[in-house]
Protein backbone atom coordinates (compact mmCIF):
# COMPACT_ATOMS: atom_id res chain seq x y z
CA UNK A 1 0.00 0.00 0.00
CA UNK A 2 0.95 3.67 0.25
CA UNK A 3 3.71 4.64 2.65
CA UNK A 4 2.32 5.62 6.02
CA UNK A 5 -1.20 4.24 5.54
CA UNK A 6 -2.22 2.35 8.73
CA UNK A 7 -4.88 0.24 6.96
CA UNK A 8 -3.39 -0.90 3.62
CA UNK A 9 -5.69 -3.92 3.34
CA UNK A 10 -8.86 -1.92 3.96
CA UNK A 11 -8.09 1.50 2.45
CA UNK A 12 -9.81 1.87 -1.00
CA UNK A 13 -6.97 4.07 -2.29
CA UNK A 14 -4.35 1.50 -1.28
CA UNK A 15 -6.37 -1.32 -2.80
CA UNK A 16 -6.63 0.57 -6.10
CA UNK A 17 -2.87 1.23 -5.94
CA UNK A 18 -2.11 -2.46 -5.41
CA UNK A 19 -4.51 -3.61 -8.12
CA UNK A 20 -3.16 -1.27 -10.79
CA UNK A 21 -0.13 -3.48 -11.39
CA UNK A 22 -1.70 -6.81 -10.40
CA UNK A 23 -4.66 -6.55 -12.77
CA UNK A 24 -2.85 -5.11 -15.77
CA UNK A 25 -2.39 -8.52 -17.39
CA UNK A 26 -5.80 -9.96 -16.56
CA UNK A 27 -8.51 -10.33 -19.22
CA UNK A 28 -11.12 -7.58 -18.91
CA UNK A 29 -13.79 -10.01 -17.75
CA UNK A 30 -11.53 -11.15 -14.88
CA UNK A 31 -10.76 -7.66 -13.60
CA UNK A 32 -12.23 -6.25 -10.39
CA UNK A 33 -14.84 -3.53 -11.05
CA UNK A 34 -13.91 -0.36 -9.11
CA UNK A 35 -17.61 0.40 -8.57
CA UNK A 36 -18.13 -2.64 -6.33
CA UNK A 37 -14.78 -2.71 -4.53
CA UNK A 38 -16.52 -2.20 -1.17
CA UNK A 39 -19.46 -4.50 -1.99
CA UNK A 40 -18.79 -6.77 0.99
CA UNK A 41 -19.44 -3.89 3.42
CA UNK A 42 -22.66 -2.73 1.77
CA UNK A 43 -26.16 -3.04 3.24
CA UNK A 44 -29.07 -4.23 1.01
CA UNK A 45 -29.93 -0.72 -0.23
CA UNK A 46 -26.29 -0.03 -1.09
CA UNK A 47 -25.88 -3.44 -2.76
CA UNK A 48 -28.77 -2.68 -5.12
CA UNK A 49 -27.36 0.76 -5.93
CA UNK A 50 -23.88 -0.63 -6.69
CA UNK A 51 -25.18 -3.39 -8.95
CA UNK A 52 -27.52 -0.91 -10.66
CA UNK A 53 -24.46 1.18 -11.53
CA UNK A 54 -22.63 -1.89 -12.84
CA UNK A 55 -25.55 -2.88 -15.08
CA UNK A 56 -25.78 0.70 -16.37
CA UNK A 57 -22.22 0.35 -17.71
CA UNK A 58 -23.62 -1.89 -20.46
CA UNK A 59 -25.23 1.18 -22.02
CA UNK A 60 -22.41 3.70 -21.59
CA UNK A 61 -21.42 5.66 -24.64
CA UNK A 62 -17.71 5.51 -25.46
CA UNK A 63 -17.13 9.16 -24.57
CA UNK A 64 -18.78 8.66 -21.15
CA UNK A 65 -16.48 5.82 -20.13
CA UNK A 66 -13.29 6.14 -18.13
CA UNK A 67 -11.71 3.20 -19.94
CA UNK A 68 -11.45 2.85 -23.68
CA UNK A 69 -13.21 -0.51 -24.01
CA UNK A 70 -15.44 -1.27 -26.97
CA UNK A 71 -19.05 -0.62 -25.99
CA UNK A 72 -22.50 -1.80 -27.00
CA UNK A 73 -23.07 1.45 -28.90
CA UNK A 74 -19.56 1.54 -30.41
CA UNK A 75 -19.54 2.06 -34.16
CA UNK A 76 -17.45 -1.09 -34.66
CA UNK A 77 -19.98 -3.20 -32.71
CA UNK A 78 -22.95 -1.82 -34.66
CA UNK A 79 -21.19 -2.46 -37.98
CA UNK A 80 -20.34 -6.03 -36.96
CA UNK A 81 -23.98 -6.60 -35.93
CA UNK A 82 -25.19 -5.38 -39.33
CA UNK A 83 -22.74 -7.75 -41.02
CA UNK A 84 -23.97 -10.70 -38.94
CA UNK A 85 -27.60 -9.76 -39.59
CA UNK A 86 -26.97 -10.01 -43.35
CA UNK A 87 -25.73 -13.58 -42.80
CA UNK A 88 -28.75 -14.45 -40.62
CA UNK A 89 -31.02 -13.09 -43.34
CA UNK A 90 -29.51 -15.58 -45.81
CA UNK A 91 -30.38 -18.43 -43.42
CA UNK A 92 -33.92 -17.19 -42.87
CA UNK A 93 -34.50 -16.96 -46.63
CA UNK A 94 -33.45 -20.61 -47.10
CA UNK A 95 -35.31 -22.43 -44.31
CA UNK A 96 -35.14 -25.91 -45.85
CA UNK A 97 -31.35 -26.15 -45.95
CA UNK A 98 -30.07 -24.05 -43.08
CA UNK A 99 -30.07 -23.85 -39.30
CA UNK A 100 -29.00 -21.28 -36.69
CA UNK A 101 -27.10 -22.86 -33.79
CA UNK A 102 -26.36 -21.05 -30.55
CA UNK A 103 -23.57 -22.72 -28.58
CA UNK A 104 -21.83 -22.10 -25.27
CA UNK A 105 -20.83 -23.41 -21.87
CA UNK A 106 -22.29 -22.47 -18.48
CA UNK A 107 -24.24 -19.21 -18.55
CA UNK A 108 -23.61 -18.78 -22.29
CA UNK A 109 -25.09 -22.22 -23.00
CA UNK A 110 -28.15 -21.46 -20.87
CA UNK A 111 -28.65 -18.21 -22.76
CA UNK A 112 -28.30 -20.15 -26.03
CA UNK A 113 -31.16 -22.36 -24.84
CA UNK A 114 -33.35 -19.42 -23.78
CA UNK A 115 -32.86 -17.51 -27.04
CA UNK A 116 -33.39 -20.60 -29.22
CA UNK A 117 -36.69 -21.26 -27.40
CA UNK A 118 -37.79 -17.62 -27.89
CA UNK A 119 -37.07 -17.43 -31.60
CA UNK A 120 -38.55 -20.83 -32.38
CA UNK A 121 -41.70 -19.52 -30.68
CA UNK A 122 -41.57 -16.43 -32.91
CA UNK A 123 -41.34 -18.66 -36.00
CA UNK A 124 -44.18 -20.87 -34.77
CA UNK A 125 -46.36 -17.77 -34.40
CA UNK A 126 -45.64 -16.97 -38.04
CA UNK A 127 -46.65 -20.49 -39.07
CA UNK A 128 -43.04 -21.52 -39.78
CA UNK A 129 -40.96 -24.50 -38.67
CA UNK A 130 -38.28 -24.17 -35.95
CA UNK A 131 -34.94 -22.98 -37.29
CA UNK A 132 -32.96 -22.53 -34.08
CA UNK A 133 -31.21 -25.07 -31.91
CA UNK A 134 -28.67 -24.87 -29.10
CA UNK A 135 -25.63 -26.70 -27.77
CA UNK A 136 -24.56 -26.48 -24.13
CA UNK A 137 -21.44 -28.09 -22.69
CA UNK A 138 -22.59 -31.16 -20.78
CA UNK A 139 -25.94 -31.44 -22.55
CA UNK A 140 -29.36 -30.52 -21.21
CA UNK A 141 -28.47 -31.48 -17.64
CA UNK A 142 -26.20 -28.40 -17.53
CA UNK A 143 -29.25 -26.19 -18.05
CA UNK A 144 -30.56 -26.90 -14.56
CA UNK A 145 -27.44 -27.99 -12.67
CA UNK A 146 -23.97 -26.51 -12.95
CA UNK A 147 -21.49 -28.85 -14.68
CA UNK A 148 -18.78 -26.30 -15.37
CA UNK A 149 -16.02 -28.88 -15.83
CA UNK A 150 -17.45 -29.93 -19.18
CA UNK A 151 -16.60 -26.50 -20.60
CA UNK A 152 -12.97 -27.70 -20.77
CA UNK A 153 -13.68 -30.65 -23.05
CA UNK A 154 -13.00 -29.72 -26.67
CA UNK A 155 -13.56 -33.28 -27.87
CA UNK A 156 -17.03 -33.26 -26.34
CA UNK A 157 -17.87 -30.15 -28.37
CA UNK A 158 -16.77 -31.82 -31.60
CA UNK A 159 -18.72 -34.96 -30.68
CA UNK A 160 -21.87 -32.84 -30.25
CA UNK A 161 -21.31 -31.33 -33.69
CA UNK A 162 -20.70 -34.65 -35.40
CA UNK A 163 -24.17 -35.84 -34.45
CA UNK A 164 -25.59 -33.34 -36.94
CA UNK A 165 -23.26 -32.20 -39.74
CA UNK A 166 -25.33 -29.06 -40.39
CA UNK A 167 -24.90 -27.78 -36.82
CA UNK A 168 -22.30 -25.07 -36.19
CA UNK A 169 -20.75 -25.12 -32.77
CA UNK A 170 -17.23 -25.19 -31.46
CA UNK A 171 -15.18 -22.54 -33.18
CA UNK A 172 -12.13 -24.56 -34.19
CA UNK A 173 -14.27 -27.27 -35.75
CA UNK A 174 -16.23 -24.66 -37.68
CA UNK A 175 -13.11 -22.88 -38.87
CA UNK A 176 -11.88 -26.16 -40.36
CA UNK A 177 -15.19 -26.65 -42.18
CA UNK A 178 -16.00 -23.22 -43.56
CA UNK A 179 -17.72 -24.75 -46.55
CA UNK A 180 -20.46 -25.90 -44.16
CA UNK A 181 -20.37 -23.50 -41.23
CA UNK A 182 -20.38 -19.73 -40.76
CA UNK A 183 -19.02 -19.23 -37.23
CA UNK A 184 -19.75 -16.07 -35.20
CA UNK A 185 -17.97 -15.58 -31.87
CA UNK A 186 -19.35 -13.39 -29.07
CA UNK A 187 -16.82 -12.52 -26.36
CA UNK A 188 -15.96 -9.74 -23.94
CA UNK A 189 -12.16 -9.68 -24.11
CA UNK A 190 -9.91 -8.51 -26.94
CA UNK A 191 -8.44 -11.48 -28.82
CA UNK A 192 -5.04 -10.67 -27.32
CA UNK A 193 -6.46 -11.18 -23.80
CA UNK A 194 -8.66 -14.20 -24.47
CA UNK A 195 -7.43 -17.37 -22.83
CA UNK A 196 -7.11 -20.84 -24.28
CA UNK A 197 -9.92 -21.91 -21.94
CA UNK A 198 -13.15 -20.12 -21.10
CA UNK A 199 -13.52 -16.40 -21.68
CA UNK A 200 -14.13 -14.83 -18.32
CA UNK A 201 -17.30 -14.69 -16.29
CA UNK A 202 -20.66 -14.10 -17.99
CA UNK A 203 -23.12 -14.60 -15.11
CA UNK A 204 -24.00 -10.94 -14.71
CA UNK A 205 -23.05 -8.12 -17.12
CA UNK A 206 -21.56 -10.43 -19.76
CA UNK A 207 -24.71 -12.56 -19.74
CA UNK A 208 -26.99 -9.53 -19.95
CA UNK A 209 -24.97 -8.04 -22.82
CA UNK A 210 -25.00 -11.40 -24.65
CA UNK A 211 -28.80 -11.54 -24.37
CA UNK A 212 -29.17 -7.96 -25.60
CA UNK A 213 -26.78 -8.40 -28.55
CA UNK A 214 -28.19 -11.70 -29.82
CA UNK A 215 -31.85 -10.81 -29.41
CA UNK A 216 -31.33 -7.43 -31.08
CA UNK A 217 -29.54 -8.74 -34.16
CA UNK A 218 -31.79 -11.80 -34.57
CA UNK A 219 -34.97 -9.78 -34.16
CA UNK A 220 -33.70 -7.17 -36.62
CA UNK A 221 -32.93 -9.97 -39.11
CA UNK A 222 -36.45 -11.41 -38.80
CA UNK A 223 -38.04 -7.97 -39.14
CA UNK A 224 -36.11 -7.00 -42.27
CA UNK A 225 -36.72 -10.38 -43.95
CA UNK A 226 -40.43 -10.19 -43.12
CA UNK A 227 -40.75 -6.65 -44.49
CA UNK A 228 -38.20 -7.17 -47.28
CA UNK A 229 -36.19 -4.11 -46.20
CA UNK A 230 -32.52 -3.39 -45.62
CA UNK A 231 -31.10 -3.30 -42.12
CA UNK A 232 -30.09 0.11 -40.80
CA UNK A 233 -28.15 1.33 -37.80
CA UNK A 234 -31.27 3.28 -36.80
CA UNK A 235 -33.28 0.03 -36.56
CA UNK A 236 -30.60 -1.52 -34.32
CA UNK A 237 -30.40 1.53 -32.06
CA UNK A 238 -34.20 1.59 -31.75
CA UNK A 239 -34.17 -1.95 -30.34
CA UNK A 240 -31.08 -1.41 -28.16
CA UNK A 241 -32.64 1.68 -26.56
CA UNK A 242 -35.63 -0.39 -25.41
CA UNK A 243 -33.24 -2.48 -23.30
CA UNK A 244 -31.70 0.68 -21.88
CA UNK A 245 -35.18 1.85 -20.88
CA UNK A 246 -35.72 -1.55 -19.24
CA UNK A 247 -32.80 -0.78 -16.93
CA UNK A 248 -34.51 2.42 -15.75
CA UNK A 249 -37.90 0.71 -15.31
CA UNK A 250 -36.33 -2.17 -13.35
CA UNK A 251 -34.25 -0.14 -10.93
CA UNK A 252 -37.14 2.25 -10.25
CA UNK A 253 -38.07 -0.65 -7.93
CA UNK A 254 -34.75 -0.45 -6.00
CA UNK A 255 -36.41 -0.16 -2.59
CA UNK A 256 -38.38 -3.39 -3.08
CA UNK A 257 -35.38 -5.16 -4.65
CA UNK A 258 -33.38 -4.26 -1.50
CA UNK A 259 -36.11 -5.79 0.67
CA UNK A 260 -35.81 -8.99 -1.38
CA UNK A 261 -32.02 -8.98 -0.94
CA UNK A 262 -32.44 -8.62 2.82
CA UNK A 263 -34.99 -11.44 3.03
CA UNK A 264 -32.94 -13.83 0.88
CA UNK A 265 -29.80 -12.97 2.86
CA UNK A 266 -31.59 -13.75 6.13
CA UNK A 267 -32.64 -17.18 4.80
CA UNK A 268 -29.09 -18.05 3.72
CA UNK A 269 -27.59 -16.76 6.98
CA UNK A 270 -29.94 -19.11 8.85
CA UNK A 271 -28.88 -22.03 6.61
CA UNK A 272 -32.29 -22.06 4.92
CA UNK A 273 -33.10 -21.88 1.21
CA UNK A 274 -34.28 -19.42 -1.43
CA UNK A 275 -36.64 -20.81 -4.08
CA UNK A 276 -37.53 -18.88 -7.23
CA UNK A 277 -40.66 -20.12 -9.01
CA UNK A 278 -41.23 -18.64 -12.45
CA UNK A 279 -43.81 -19.07 -15.19
CA UNK A 280 -42.56 -19.93 -18.70
CA UNK A 281 -39.30 -18.18 -19.68
CA UNK A 282 -39.15 -16.37 -16.33
CA UNK A 283 -38.76 -19.86 -14.88
CA UNK A 284 -35.77 -20.42 -17.20
CA UNK A 285 -34.21 -17.20 -15.87
CA UNK A 286 -34.78 -18.48 -12.31
CA UNK A 287 -33.18 -21.85 -13.08
CA UNK A 288 -30.18 -20.10 -14.66
CA UNK A 289 -29.61 -17.91 -11.63
CA UNK A 290 -29.84 -20.80 -9.18
CA UNK A 291 -27.51 -23.04 -11.18
CA UNK A 292 -24.88 -20.30 -11.40
CA UNK A 293 -24.71 -19.82 -7.62
CA UNK A 294 -23.04 -23.22 -7.25
CA UNK A 295 -19.71 -22.45 -8.97
CA UNK A 296 -19.80 -18.70 -8.26
CA UNK A 297 -20.34 -18.78 -4.50
CA UNK A 298 -19.60 -22.42 -3.66
CA UNK A 299 -23.29 -22.76 -2.81
CA UNK A 300 -25.12 -26.03 -2.24
CA UNK A 301 -27.51 -26.86 -5.08
CA UNK A 302 -30.46 -26.29 -2.76
CA UNK A 303 -29.36 -22.88 -1.38
CA UNK A 304 -30.74 -20.82 -4.28
CA UNK A 305 -32.87 -22.74 -6.72
CA UNK A 306 -35.17 -22.06 -9.65
CA UNK A 307 -38.29 -23.85 -10.90
CA UNK A 308 -40.18 -23.61 -14.18
CA UNK A 309 -43.99 -23.55 -14.20
CA UNK A 310 -45.72 -24.27 -17.49
CA UNK A 311 -45.39 -26.56 -20.48
CA UNK A 312 -41.79 -27.30 -21.42
CA UNK A 313 -42.42 -30.32 -23.64
CA UNK A 314 -40.91 -28.72 -26.76
CA UNK A 315 -38.08 -26.77 -25.15
CA UNK A 316 -35.29 -29.26 -24.57
CA UNK A 317 -33.10 -31.28 -26.91
CA UNK A 318 -33.24 -34.35 -24.68
CA UNK A 319 -35.60 -34.01 -21.75
CA UNK A 320 -34.87 -37.64 -20.86
CA UNK A 321 -31.52 -36.33 -19.55
CA UNK A 322 -33.35 -35.14 -16.42
CA UNK A 323 -35.13 -38.39 -15.60
CA UNK A 324 -33.79 -40.36 -12.63
CA UNK A 325 -30.74 -38.08 -12.34
CA UNK A 326 -31.31 -37.20 -8.69
CA UNK A 327 -33.08 -34.40 -6.79
CA UNK A 328 -30.58 -31.74 -7.92
CA UNK A 329 -31.94 -32.02 -11.49
CA UNK A 330 -35.57 -31.40 -10.46
CA UNK A 331 -36.95 -28.19 -11.98
CA UNK A 332 -40.64 -28.58 -12.90
CA UNK A 333 -43.90 -27.59 -11.22
CA UNK A 334 -44.48 -31.23 -10.30
CA UNK A 335 -40.99 -31.41 -8.76
CA UNK A 336 -41.62 -28.28 -6.69
CA UNK A 337 -44.98 -29.48 -5.41
CA UNK A 338 -43.84 -33.04 -4.65
CA UNK A 339 -40.29 -32.55 -3.34
CA UNK A 340 -39.90 -28.94 -2.15
CA UNK A 341 -43.32 -27.93 -0.86
CA UNK A 342 -43.59 -30.68 1.80
CA UNK A 343 -40.18 -29.79 3.25
CA UNK A 344 -40.50 -25.98 3.26
CA UNK A 345 -39.79 -24.30 6.61
CA UNK A 346 -40.59 -20.89 8.06
CA UNK A 347 -36.98 -19.84 7.44
CA UNK A 348 -37.14 -20.45 3.67
CA UNK A 349 -37.93 -17.70 1.16
CA UNK A 350 -40.07 -18.33 -1.93
CA UNK A 351 -40.16 -15.78 -4.75
CA UNK A 352 -42.84 -16.07 -7.46
CA UNK A 353 -42.17 -14.64 -10.94
CA UNK A 354 -44.98 -14.14 -13.45
CA UNK A 355 -46.69 -11.76 -15.87
CA UNK A 356 -50.35 -10.75 -15.79
CA UNK A 357 -50.78 -12.72 -19.03
CA UNK A 358 -50.09 -15.96 -17.12
CA UNK A 359 -52.68 -18.16 -15.38
CA UNK A 360 -53.21 -16.05 -12.25
CA UNK A 361 -55.57 -18.61 -10.69
CA UNK A 362 -52.69 -21.10 -10.88
CA UNK A 363 -50.34 -18.51 -9.34
CA UNK A 364 -52.75 -17.88 -6.45
CA UNK A 365 -53.22 -21.60 -5.81
CA UNK A 366 -49.47 -22.19 -5.48
CA UNK A 367 -48.97 -19.07 -3.33
CA UNK A 368 -51.67 -20.30 -0.92
CA UNK A 369 -49.96 -23.71 -0.66
CA UNK A 370 -46.58 -22.11 0.06
CA UNK A 371 -48.01 -19.68 2.65
CA UNK A 372 -49.14 -22.66 4.70
CA UNK A 373 -45.43 -23.46 5.17
CA UNK A 374 -43.66 -20.09 5.31
CA UNK A 375 -44.63 -16.43 5.61
CA UNK A 376 -41.55 -15.40 3.61
CA UNK A 377 -43.42 -15.25 0.31
CA UNK A 378 -42.43 -12.60 -2.22
CA UNK A 379 -43.56 -11.96 -5.78
CA UNK A 380 -42.43 -10.13 -8.91
CA UNK A 381 -45.10 -9.46 -11.52
CA UNK A 382 -44.81 -7.83 -14.93
CA UNK A 383 -47.78 -5.96 -16.40
CA UNK A 384 -48.47 -3.73 -19.39
CA UNK A 385 -50.13 -0.34 -18.91
CA UNK A 386 -53.84 -1.03 -18.53
CA UNK A 387 -53.42 -4.38 -16.75
CA UNK A 388 -54.07 -4.63 -13.01
CA UNK A 389 -53.25 -7.16 -10.32
CA UNK A 390 -56.31 -8.96 -8.90
CA UNK A 391 -57.15 -7.75 -5.39
CA UNK A 392 -57.01 -11.35 -4.14
CA UNK A 393 -53.36 -11.69 -5.24
CA UNK A 394 -52.43 -8.33 -3.70
CA UNK A 395 -53.95 -9.51 -0.44
CA UNK A 396 -51.99 -12.77 -0.55
CA UNK A 397 -48.67 -11.00 -1.21
CA UNK A 398 -48.95 -7.40 0.09
CA UNK A 399 -45.28 -6.66 -0.67
CA UNK A 400 -45.54 -7.73 -4.33
CA UNK A 401 -43.18 -5.93 -6.73
CA UNK A 402 -45.29 -5.00 -9.74
CA UNK A 403 -43.36 -3.66 -12.73
CA UNK A 404 -45.50 -1.75 -15.22
CA UNK A 405 -44.25 -1.69 -18.81
CA UNK A 406 -45.32 0.90 -21.38
CA UNK A 407 -47.06 -0.28 -24.54
CA UNK A 408 -44.58 -0.58 -27.42
CA UNK A 409 -45.97 0.76 -30.70
CA UNK A 410 -43.72 -1.43 -32.85
CA UNK A 411 -45.90 -3.41 -35.24
CA UNK A 412 -43.70 -6.44 -35.89
CA UNK A 413 -41.40 -6.81 -32.91
CA UNK A 414 -43.32 -5.09 -30.09
CA UNK A 415 -44.58 -8.20 -28.31
CA UNK A 416 -41.20 -9.92 -28.45
CA UNK A 417 -39.24 -6.89 -27.29
CA UNK A 418 -41.56 -6.62 -24.30
CA UNK A 419 -41.03 -10.31 -23.53
CA UNK A 420 -37.24 -9.84 -23.80
CA UNK A 421 -37.40 -6.73 -21.57
CA UNK A 422 -39.27 -8.64 -18.88
CA UNK A 423 -36.77 -11.50 -19.00
CA UNK A 424 -33.81 -9.13 -18.72
CA UNK A 425 -35.48 -7.21 -15.91
CA UNK A 426 -36.06 -10.48 -14.05
CA UNK A 427 -32.45 -11.52 -14.67
CA UNK A 428 -31.14 -8.24 -13.24
CA UNK A 429 -33.34 -8.58 -10.15
CA UNK A 430 -32.46 -12.23 -9.50
CA UNK A 431 -28.73 -11.63 -10.07
CA UNK A 432 -28.92 -8.79 -7.55
CA UNK A 433 -30.91 -10.83 -5.02
CA UNK A 434 -28.69 -13.93 -5.15
CA UNK A 435 -25.44 -11.93 -5.19
CA UNK A 436 -26.65 -9.66 -2.41
CA UNK A 437 -27.79 -12.61 -0.30
CA UNK A 438 -24.32 -14.19 -0.55
CA UNK A 439 -22.72 -10.84 0.31
CA UNK A 440 -24.84 -10.71 3.47
CA UNK A 441 -23.88 -14.30 4.24
CA UNK A 442 -20.21 -13.22 4.17
CA UNK A 443 -19.08 -15.17 1.10
CA UNK A 444 -17.56 -12.20 -0.73
CA UNK A 445 -14.37 -10.27 0.10
CA UNK A 446 -14.36 -6.77 -1.43
CA UNK A 447 -15.93 -7.89 -4.74
CA UNK A 448 -14.15 -11.24 -5.08
CA UNK A 449 -16.14 -14.47 -4.93
CA UNK A 450 -13.57 -16.08 -2.64
CA UNK A 451 -15.62 -19.23 -2.08
CA UNK A 452 -15.92 -20.17 -5.76
CA UNK A 453 -16.05 -23.88 -6.56
CA UNK A 454 -13.05 -24.98 -8.62
CA UNK A 455 -14.88 -26.93 -11.31
CA UNK A 456 -13.00 -26.03 -14.51
CA UNK A 457 -9.71 -24.55 -15.72
CA UNK A 458 -11.07 -20.99 -15.79
CA UNK A 459 -12.07 -21.21 -12.13
CA UNK A 460 -8.83 -22.98 -11.16
CA UNK A 461 -6.71 -20.12 -12.48
CA UNK A 462 -9.15 -17.56 -11.09
CA UNK A 463 -8.56 -19.17 -7.68
CA UNK A 464 -4.79 -18.79 -8.10
CA UNK A 465 -5.29 -15.12 -9.02
CA UNK A 466 -7.40 -14.53 -5.89
CA UNK A 467 -4.67 -16.05 -3.73
CA UNK A 468 -2.08 -13.79 -5.38
CA UNK A 469 -4.33 -10.76 -4.98
CA UNK A 470 -4.79 -11.13 -1.22
CA UNK A 471 -1.41 -12.56 -0.16
CA UNK A 472 1.04 -10.76 -2.42
CA UNK A 473 2.82 -14.08 -2.98
CA UNK A 474 4.13 -15.31 -6.32
CA UNK A 475 2.00 -17.41 -8.64
CA UNK A 476 4.23 -20.42 -7.91
CA UNK A 477 3.72 -20.15 -4.16
CA UNK A 478 -0.02 -19.63 -4.50
CA UNK A 479 -0.29 -22.62 -6.83
CA UNK A 480 1.60 -24.74 -4.29
CA UNK A 481 -0.70 -23.59 -1.50
CA UNK A 482 -3.78 -24.32 -3.57
CA UNK A 483 -2.61 -27.84 -4.46
CA UNK A 484 -1.73 -28.53 -0.83
CA UNK A 485 -5.29 -27.63 0.17
CA UNK A 486 -6.82 -29.66 -2.65
CA UNK A 487 -4.84 -32.83 -1.87
CA UNK A 488 -4.77 -32.60 1.93
CA UNK A 489 -4.02 -34.79 3.88
CA UNK A 490 -1.64 -36.15 1.21
CA UNK A 491 1.85 -34.71 1.12
CA UNK A 492 2.53 -32.97 -2.18
CA UNK A 493 4.84 -34.99 -4.39
CA UNK A 494 6.33 -34.18 -7.78
CA UNK A 495 3.88 -36.66 -9.30
CA UNK A 496 0.98 -34.64 -7.88
CA UNK A 497 2.49 -31.31 -8.90
CA UNK A 498 3.01 -32.56 -12.44
CA UNK A 499 -0.40 -34.20 -12.77
CA UNK A 500 -2.86 -33.06 -15.43
CA UNK A 501 -4.87 -29.97 -14.48
CA UNK A 502 -8.04 -32.00 -14.97
CA UNK A 503 -7.02 -34.23 -12.04
CA UNK A 504 -6.58 -31.25 -9.71
CA UNK A 505 -9.98 -29.92 -10.78
CA UNK A 506 -11.75 -33.28 -10.35
CA UNK A 507 -10.56 -33.50 -6.72
CA UNK A 508 -11.15 -29.80 -5.94
CA UNK A 509 -14.73 -29.91 -7.27
CA UNK A 510 -15.71 -32.39 -4.56
CA UNK A 511 -14.34 -30.25 -1.72
CA UNK A 512 -15.83 -27.16 -0.08
CA UNK A 513 -14.12 -23.90 0.93
CA UNK A 514 -10.94 -24.77 -0.99
CA UNK A 515 -9.97 -21.19 -1.85
CA UNK A 516 -10.69 -19.68 1.62
CA UNK A 517 -8.74 -22.54 3.24
CA UNK A 518 -5.75 -22.05 0.94
CA UNK A 519 -5.90 -18.30 1.54
CA UNK A 520 -5.77 -18.71 5.32
CA UNK A 521 -2.91 -21.22 5.00
CA UNK A 522 -0.88 -18.72 3.01
CA UNK A 523 -1.76 -15.71 5.14
CA UNK A 524 -1.05 -17.42 8.47
CA UNK A 525 1.54 -19.93 7.29
CA UNK A 526 -0.55 -22.58 9.00
CA UNK A 527 -1.74 -26.12 8.30
CA UNK A 528 -4.88 -26.96 6.31
CA UNK A 529 -6.45 -28.31 9.50
CA UNK A 530 -5.87 -25.05 11.39
CA UNK A 531 -7.25 -23.02 8.50
CA UNK A 532 -10.36 -25.19 8.33
CA UNK A 533 -10.88 -24.83 12.08
CA UNK A 534 -10.65 -21.04 11.83
CA UNK A 535 -13.22 -21.05 9.03
CA UNK A 536 -15.56 -23.36 10.93
CA UNK A 537 -15.44 -21.22 14.09
CA UNK A 538 -15.70 -17.85 12.38
CA UNK A 539 -19.02 -16.03 11.85
CA UNK A 540 -18.39 -16.02 8.08
CA UNK A 541 -15.77 -16.73 5.44
CA UNK A 542 -15.18 -13.02 4.99
CA UNK A 543 -14.68 -12.51 8.74
CA UNK A 544 -12.12 -15.33 8.90
CA UNK A 545 -10.10 -13.92 5.99
CA UNK A 546 -10.21 -10.32 7.22
CA UNK A 547 -9.03 -11.47 10.65
CA UNK A 548 -6.08 -13.19 8.97
CA UNK A 549 -5.33 -10.21 6.70
CA UNK A 550 -5.09 -7.99 9.79
CA UNK A 551 -3.30 -10.49 12.03
CA UNK A 552 -0.54 -8.87 14.18
CA UNK A 553 2.92 -9.08 12.66
CA UNK A 554 1.70 -9.95 9.19
CA UNK A 555 3.33 -7.93 6.42
CA UNK A 556 1.28 -7.59 3.29
CA UNK A 557 3.09 -8.77 0.18
CA UNK A 558 6.19 -9.94 2.12
CA UNK A 559 6.95 -12.15 -0.86
CA UNK A 560 7.36 -9.39 -3.45
CA UNK A 561 6.00 -10.15 -6.88
CA UNK A 562 5.71 -8.31 -10.15
CA UNK A 563 2.50 -7.62 -12.03
CA UNK A 564 2.48 -11.06 -13.63
CA UNK A 565 2.61 -12.79 -10.26
CA UNK A 566 6.18 -14.08 -10.73
CA UNK A 567 8.71 -13.59 -7.95
CA UNK A 568 10.73 -10.42 -8.53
Amino acid sequence: GRAGCPYPTLCPVCIAFQLAGYEATLPISEKSNPITRELDKADPVQIVQLLKECDAEIFQEEDEALLSYTRLYSESVLKTMINIISKVQEVLKDPDNTLIVLSGGGTSGRLAFLIAVSFNKLLKGLGQLPRYTYIIAGGDRSLVMSQEGLEDCALLGIEELSKAPFVAGQLDFCMNNLDIFLPVLVGFNPVSMARAGSDGSSRMKGGSATKILLETLLLAAHKTVSKDTDISEKCLLEILRTYERAHKVTYAQSKKIAALVKQAGTSLQKKACVYMVGWHTLGIIAIMDGAECIPTFGADYNDVRGFLIGDHSEMFNKEACFLWQGPQFAFSQEDFVKTILPSLTELDTVLFLFTLDDDLAEVEKLVVQVKEKTSNVQALSHATVGQYLPASLKKLVPSIMSIMWPILFLEYEGNFIQKFQRELSTKWILNTVSTGAHVLKGKILHNYMVNLRISNSKLFWRAVCILQRFTGHSQARCLEGLLQTIYDPEVLSDDIRNAELSKHIAIATEKSKVVPTALLCLLRNCSVQEAQLRLDTSPSIRAAIESSLNAPGRKRGADKSDSTGRSA
